[in-house]
């Protein structure tokens, strides 16, 4: 015989829209691990499309993906974008149907274009829904999403002048994995060189061009390598993307593996950053709040193509207290990256004061703080639908 509360709990159901670029795929699992340390039996599931990275990164972290029909908000589009306006309501109808297939209480979209539907699918099912933007200028899905929920967060205050409703959105930091959020350099150091194969007495420059990797990165990386190829105190470490990895090792060729190694993925990039003496990399806003959360010294060179050229506002957060340098894309040449870093890996004290000078906010909690927010958001709904379910169970 079943208790009354037995009767009438159901399991929290999250639907999450996040996909295109590890930098909203990344956030959007660290908010679903925070809800399942919550929630142990919560049903998490993803929204997003068929072209991004979610295909193989979500259903690898272990939860269900949903794929609809969407485009991108991009005025690159040509006369495409006309079709926006179709797109996003079959693609949000869609979402209802899937909101509604698993009994979501709440639904998050976590910035890019196929988290836009998944907020027009919660507004259309009558559910309460939370947006999560991630960058210090707002792209232009959740700039939309913002004006059909009032539930807003931001990873960084700069962020809310360029959205609607704004002023009212609570600042949680980036959800970032719980190793990078806890990660202890000074402890894990020793253990990270050895697992990432850094020669002894070297200091490690890690090129870190995202999940897909950078041209312009590993490009000005192998200048750096043939520029110091006759030196044995430092050790480059290239995350190249699987599509460069065969030609940048064939071009390291003549380099000593002492000096450069080109690898296509990390794993364990709470290991890359604890080995790491400096990072080259671009400024998405997961990296941007992880070098913050970690305080690894950074050259930041944002993607110059980036809408609102977000990555340039999002590099400031760090290069504007110290913890980071700015380099244009187009000054991004081995002799002028090469100038940066040869003062850099020679001051100690520098390189300190930079990790000092990061602020780690509340990256580290973020994905806690932003959990509980959806926790909020799903027991308000389930304490208002709670009638009606005892009815519905009763019958």
């Amino acid at each position: 015989m079943r208790t009354p509360s037995s009767a009438v709990r159901t399991p929290l159901s999250v639907v999450i829209g996040a996909g295109g670029t590890g930098g909203h795929i990344y956030p959007g699992l660290a908010l679903a691990e925070a809800l399942r340390r919550a929630v142990p039996d919560a049903v998490i599931s993803f929204v997003g499309t068929t072209r991004g990275l979610e295909t193989e990164l979500i259903p690898r972290a272990g939860f269900r993906l949903h794929t609809v029909d969407m485009i991108p908000f991009d005025p690159a589009l040509g006369a495409k974008r006309y079709l926006l306006p179709a797109a996003l309501l079959k693609a949000g109808t869609q979402c209802r149907a899937i909101l509604k297939a698993q009994r979501a209480q709440v639904a998050v979209g976590m910035g890019g274009y196929p988290s836009a539907p998944v907020i027009v699918g919660a507004r259309m099912a009558g559910l309460p829904s939370l947006i999560h933007e991630s960058n210090a200028v707002p792209g232009r899905a959740n700039q939309f999403a913002a004006r059909l929920t009032p539930h807003i967060a931001v990873a960084f205050d700069r962020s809310r002048a360029h959205l609607a409703g704004g002023e009212d959105a609570v600042t949680t930091g980036m959800p970032i994995a719980a190793a990078i959020a806890a990660l202890d350099r000074n402890t894990m150091r020793a253990e990270a060189r050895q697992a990432l194969q850094v020669p002894p007495d070297t200091r490690l420059v890690l090129f870190n061009g995202g999940s897909l990797g950078a041209a312009r990165l590993t490009e000005a990386a192998l200048g750096v390598a043939a520029r110091w190829r006759g030196r044995d105190d430092v050790h480059l470490l290239i995350k190249t993307g699987p599509a460069a990895l065969d030609e940048t090792r064939r071009r390291l060729a003549p380099v000593p593996p002492r000096l450069a190694r080109a690898v296509p993925y990390l794993d364990r990039m709470d290991l890359a950053y604890a080995a790491a003496d400096v990072v080259v990399c671009r400024a998405g806003s997961a990296t941007v709040a992880e070098l913050a959360a970690t305080g690894v010294p950074a050259v930041l060179v944002p993607y110059p193509h980036a809408p609102g050229d977000h990555q340039t506002h999002n590099a400031r957060v760090l290069s504007d207290v110290g913890a980071g340098l700015l380099l244009p894309d187009a000054e991004t040449s081995p002799d002028r990256l090469a100038a940066l870093l040869e003062p850099l890996l020679a001051d100690p004290a520098r390189l300190a004061a930079m990790s000092g000078a990061a602020d780690p906010g509340s990256h580290a909690r973020a994905a806690d703080l932003l959990a509980a927010k959806v926790l909020e958001l799903a027991s308000h709904r389930t304490s208002h639908s709670a009638p009606h379910t005892k009815e519905h169970n009763a019958a």
